[in-house]
């Protein structure tokens, strides 16, 4: 089968490889139809997870035809079509049966955290899903059967295993209601249907902040969003507080540790640069008011030094984070698109073989050609 192949930073290669199996029973193999570039794979593609390996297959987007099925799967058939959820949950554990699937406790052998497709051998070792066949494991919990009479195209109900629900978590997370101002930091796929959520749920003020104008533009006409570009104003912290009267009440930075601003690592009596920035992190912690909640939906995956945690603590700050347990929430959102009170479909810049995926990953990196979200057609 073709894949796209993790080969060292900035490296990636599509290349021919064992075609994906049954290993359990409960397995199924689909055949991918469309997948997508996630801003989680920038981090691999950047070199910031060190668990990779050559060779692996990444990406965590996946939707497609059901092509075989364990002795054991009984959910679906082959024929189905089906979505499937990036986070890899068994459907049995504490976790999953309390709709907290993104810390399955059956789908990491490696360590205390959740599973999922693409990532390394530090979150399951799950081949990724930007291939042309994919292995899907416990099979009678794991796909998201599409009716036969659906009449709603690939490219929205791709969204459904990644990019939706993890916006629609991040707001209720949270806490977002009606009346609130909300600060959304980051204009890329997630920050903009985070935006959308964020108006769903009653706020009264959604504020956006980026550096990169296209992205800002996009967010003002599609959203109806205020927009700041932090790099265009001094203080954006201050003067995020100074026009909301005290900060919002909740800030949730879709960014993570890719922030453009870096923070500082203390390292013996040295202050140095700290790769993976706590800059949006900190942006969030000066933007919020006092009893407000910061939610971190981009990846944080390092040890920091000199974190606020005083600042958190003297204003009663509230902070979540963590892996979206999107599985629960595929059922909702479905019915959301096919009622029309949700559409991703504007976020959609590129669509691409999985040929030109070396190409799809350079421009969505450094923010090329108008880019906000690339799918990939095996």
């Amino acid at each position: 089968m073709k894949a796209v192949t993790y080969q060292g930073r900035h490296n990636i290669k599509v290349k021919e490889m064992k075609d994906a199996s049954l290993l359990r029973r409960d397995d199924i193999v689909i055949r991918v139809t469309t997948t997508a570039i996630c801003g989680s794979d920038l981090h691999l593609y950047n070199g910031e997870l060190r668990q990779m390996t050559d060779d692996y297959i990444i990406g965590h987007e996946p939707m497609g035809i059901v092509e075989e099925i364990g002795p054991e799967v009984s959910k679906v058939k082959k024929g189905d079509r089906v979505v499937i959820p990036f986070v890899v949950s068994c459907g049995k554990c504490l976790y999953c049966l309390n709709q907290l699937e993104s810390q399955c406790d059956y789908a990491n052998d490696a360590r205390d955290t959740g599973g999922f497709f693409g990532y390394s051998s530090a979150f399951g070792g799950f081949q990724g899903a930007q291939a042309e066949l994919l292995r899907v494991p416990y099979g009678n919990f794991m796909p998201f059967v599409i009716p036969p009479s659906a009449e709603i195209e690939d490219e929205k109900l791709l969204m459904l295993s990644d990019a939706l629900p993890t916006a629609l978590w991040s707001v209720e997370n949270a806490g977002v209601r009606p009346g609130d101002t909300v600060v959304v930091l980051g204009c890329g796929p997630i920050g903009l249907l985070t935006q959308k959520f964020a108006w769903l749920k009653g706020a009264e003020r959604v504020i956006a902040i980026d550096h990169v104008d296209y992205r800002l533009e996009h967010a003002k006409r599609t959203n109806l969003v205020e927009t700041y570009n932090f790099e265009s104003i001094k203080e954006i912290e201050g003067y995020i507080r100074e026009i909301t009267k005290g900060g919002a009440r909740v800030v949730i930075d879709c960014v993570g540790l890719d922030a453009k601003r870096k923070g500082l690592e203390m390292v013996g009596t040295l202050m140095m640069v700290q790769g993976g920035s706590l800059g949006a992190f900190r942006m969030a912690a000066g933007m919020v008011r006092k009893f407000g909640t910061i939610q971190l939906t981009g990846i944080y995956g390092l040890k920091y030094n000199a974190f606020p945690l005083g600042q958190l603590f003297e204003r009663n700050i509230t902070l979540k984070m963590g892996l979206a347990p999107v599985t629960h929430y595929i059922p909702v959102i479905y019915q959301m698109l096919k009622d029309g009170i949700i559409d991703p479909s504007d976020i959609i810049t590129h669509r691409l073989p999985i040929d030109k995926a070396p190409h799809a990953y350079d421009i969505f990196n450094e923010r090329k050609d108008g880019c906000i979200k690339v799918l990939l057609k095996p």
